[in-house]
């Protein structure tokens, strides 16, 4: 007859399997999230233009067929604006600010978001087109 030694219970934890989720939610995530970076669809007037660079594209202000503004995709109010872009002028020290806007908003409501800019200091507004569709 053999005498069998009591169980003890081993109080250590085996981080394996978590390492290994955790591995698989970092790929998934790294792969995931330049895909959610979700903008406002605009649809730009057409002109023949020169093309900028596209290093030259600090900072980006659409206005929305519906009136709604974003900056570098992020939304705000119409009414905050001018307080964002005066932040963002003395943060990052800028210049230049590039509008996107809606061929179907109203000239008047351009010219608003326009002045509206300006009066933050940031007097380089560049207004961005596509090029016409080849015939």
């Amino acid at each position: 007859m053999q005498i069998s030694k009591p169980r003890t219970f081993v109080s250590e934890i085996n981080v394996t399997p978590f390492v290994d989720v955790m591995l698989v939610l970092l790929i998934v995530f790294m792969i995931a999230a330049p895909m959610m970076k979700e903008g406002m669809t605009v649809e730009l007037p057409e002109a023949q233009a020169r093309a900028l660079p596209s290093e030259t594209l600090d900072l980006v202000v659409t206005l929305g067929k519906d009136m709604t503004i974003d900056i570098n995709g992020s939304p705000i109010e119409l009414s905050r604006l001018d307080v964002i872009l005066s932040q963002i002028r003395e943060q990052r020290n800028v210049d230049n600010v590039f509008l996107q806007a809606d061929r179907g908003i109203p000239y008047g409501s351009v010219v608003e978001v326009m002045s509206l800019i300006r009066s933050t200091g940031l007097t380089k507004i560049g207004l961005v087109t596509q090029p016409p569709a080849p015939e």
